[in-house]
């Protein structure tokens, strides 16, 4: 069981916090916030819809006669599903809980701990372990077990299977115009701004945003005032 509590060797290591020391956690487990950075990785929905789409055709193509399934299996399938779905796409993290996996699949939790570790077999998934801190102070253990860090990953057997069609379909016309739209009102909301409020908009309410936006303020106030010198030197003579 992915959650049962062992004993492990007594040293925690330095870099990412390996535990290698009998504290009760698994081992070669790391602390949480220290290696996730390197760990995951950023991608994107197009990329994670090729590994479900090379998933699920390794599943197929892989079956053997007269068998049910594919060495990945159902759960496997509906796990990935569901993890694609919640990765984030700007960082690469992924770290939700197996509980959490088997109620929102309404499965059980072995049936998970097996779909997970068929990912991982064939080389769709991979995980860290970890461990944090409990915050007691004195007596009782200083750490415990987290959740895992997962990262999506595509083996070079599942790469080759996808072929030419590895291209996962195109978005809805929909989905696609109303990203356009979006696209172009957010253009259209930009060009009304003046420019200290464009700075502080684009940097946020940052040193260097403070500093781009009284450059705009300067510089359309230099604009302002050019234009009444402009706009007195043409007044005609008075008669």
């Amino acid at each position: 069981m992915f959650e049962q509590i062992g004993t492990v060797l007594a040293e925690v290591l330095n870099g990412c916090g390996q535990v290698r020391a009998r504290v009760p956690v698994r081992g070669n487990s790391y602390r949480r916030g220290r290696c996730e950075s390197v760990f995951w990785r950023k991608t994107n929905w197009r990329e994670v819809q090729r590994i479900l789409l090379a998933a699920k055709r390794y599943e197929r193509i892989e079956r053997r006669p007269g068998k049910r399934n594919g060495p990945l299996g159902p759960v496997a399938i509906e796990l990935l599903e569901y993890l694609v779905n919640v990765v984030d796409f700007e960082t690469g993290r992924l770290e939700p809980s197996i509980d959490t996996m088997a109620h929102r699949l309404k499965r059980s939790r072995d049936a998970v701990v097996r779909g997970l570790a068929n990912l991982r077999r064939h080389g769709f998934l991979d995980w860290i372990r970890r461990y944090e801190p409990t915050g007691n102070e004195g007596r009782g253990p200083q750490v415990r077990q987290a959740t895992n860090a997962y990262r999506l990953s595509l083996s070079e057997r599942a790469r080759q299977l996808l072929g030419w069609r590895g291209d996962p379909p195109p978005l809805p016309e929909d989905v696609e115009h109303a990203g356009e739209v979006r696209a172009a009102e957010l253009e259209t909301y930009e060009k009304s701004l003046s420019l200290e409020k464009w700075a502080l908009s684009a940097f946020g309410d940052t040193p260097l945003g403070r500093a781009y936006a009284r450059l705009g303020r300067n510089i359309e106030r230099e604009s302002v005032r050019r234009a009444e010198s402009r706009s007195e030197s043409i007044k005609p003579a008075p008669e």
